[in-house]
């Protein structure tokens, strides 16, 4: 597959030029001004192009909620939103605890062929809080990059604790959804700042690499960012959500919830700090019934860059630079992916964007099966107009 690009405005995290980009059997091949290859072309008129957005943190659903959303419809929402590479949790059903639910969810992604799916091994089997005996299966499977519980936080001190020793012998992430339980019907805030101070304690001693996932509060950052400052492996994601939304605006259910304002204004100065490291959808779809029923979660995927190119960079938080990093560059390297970058080698994922462009929310446009958003009417900036996977076009606007 071979793919010029021709006058585009070419950014990641360290460039920022006009010019033109190749693309060949998958790879980015060259990079400057005025190419000529007499391959396929495509005039951007001056459109932005960014290496592809990558996910630390999504759900599909399949299998056992696929009424929720599927590999097919999360994988068409991913590229609409921009994502060529989505990490998934590991709450399915059944859980992803054992190599056979593992296959066959990368079966499944290979057929749809849209993006590239890591999928999260769950921590303890069946998320029981006590279980690590399965972890012994993968031993050596160098594909896994990551083990989650995400949905609930791992109770257990000491199960953590060696889930943590069994990751940093295996060079696995290990990713942590900080909620202690006994808090959560009672205070959701100490909820997340209680688990989140442990595991950062249970990192300095087993040496992990842990990732915390929908930091929310200002208590929980700081936590993180002391730890940072101490040389600790720790990264952390916040979600488009807790930047886009504040509590006093909006009471939409989602876990951690929508916090006050301080906590959004704390998460943005972490942000232009360089202590946040990616951003994460925290992609959780849900039917009308589900969401009637009070399910926390929203989708997130298709509408990630518009309210982080809006919220962060049009508000003067930070530059177009650093959002490529956080959206793409930091989760490459996280992930062990070869993407992330406008690097000459680097896997030919890119996203077209129309910077210029005012687009509406409308629940109803979404591709996702889920329409559970509290963005509805919401007027933003940027509008994703083509994604390309491998050098290949896996999605493009119809122009008029």
């Amino acid at each position: 597959m071979k793919l010029l690009l021709k006058n585009g405005h070419l950014v990641d995290y360290k460039t920022d030029f006009y010019g033109d980009i190749y693309i060949e059997d998958g790879f980015i091949k060259d990079m400057g001004k005025d190419l000529n290859y007499n391959v396929a072309t495509v005039d951007l008129k001056g459109l932005t192009v960014m290496p592809a957005f990558i996910d630390t943190h999504a759900h599909f659903r399949e299998p056992g909620f696929t009424y929720k959303e599927d590999i097919e419809s999360g994988s068409k929402a991913a590229v609409k939103g921009g994502y060529t590479l989505v990490n998934l949790m590991a709450n399915t059903m059944p859980i992803c605890s054992t190599k056979e639910v593992l296959d066959t969810i990368r079966k499944r992604a290979r057929e749809v062929g849209l993006v590239d799916i890591h999928q999260c091994i769950s921590i303890t089997k069946n998320f029981d809080g006590k279980t690590l005996s399965h972890l012994d299966s993968f031993r050596g499977d160098k594909s896994i990059k990551a083990i989650s519980d995400d949905g609930k936080g791992v109770e257990s001190d000491e199960i953590m604790r060696k889930a943590m020793e069994i990751a940093s012998v295996n060079d696995i992430v290990i990713m942590s959804h900080a909620e202690t339980s006994s808090f959560s019907k009672s205070d959701m805030r100490q909820a997340e700042n209680t688990m989140t101070f442990r595991d950062v304690n249970l990192a300095r001693e087993t040496k992990a690499r842990l990732h915390m996932a929908h930091v929310s509060t200002k208590e929980a950052m700081g936590y993180i960012i002391d730890g940072k400052k101490e040389g600790l492996s720790i990264t952390a994601e916040v979600t488009p959500h807790h930047i886009g939304l504040t509590s006093d605006v909006s009471n939409y259910r989602v876990n951690p919830p929508i916090r006050p304002k301080e906590d959004r204004d704390f998460l943005i100065q972490a942000i232009k700090d360089g202590y946040v490291d990616t951003i994460g959808t925290d992609h959780a779809p849900h039917s009308e019934e589900d969401k009637k029923n009070n399910a926390p979660g929203m989708t997130g995927l298709e509408l990630a860059f518009n309210i982080c190119y809006t919220k962060l960079v049009l508000e003067g938080h930070i530059s177009l630079n650093r959002l490529s990093e956080l959206m793409s560059k930091r989760p490459a390297e996280i992930l062990g992916a070869n993407k992330g970058t406008l690097d000459l080698g680097k896997d030919g994922d890119l996203v077209i964007i129309d910077r210029d462009k005012e687009i509406t929310i409308d629940r109803n446009s979404l591709v996702s099966k889920g329409k559970n958003t509290p963005f509805h009417g919401y007027k933003f900036k940027g509008e994703v107009v083509m994604t390309i996977r491998q050098g290949k076009i896996v999605y493009r606007v119809l122009e008029g």
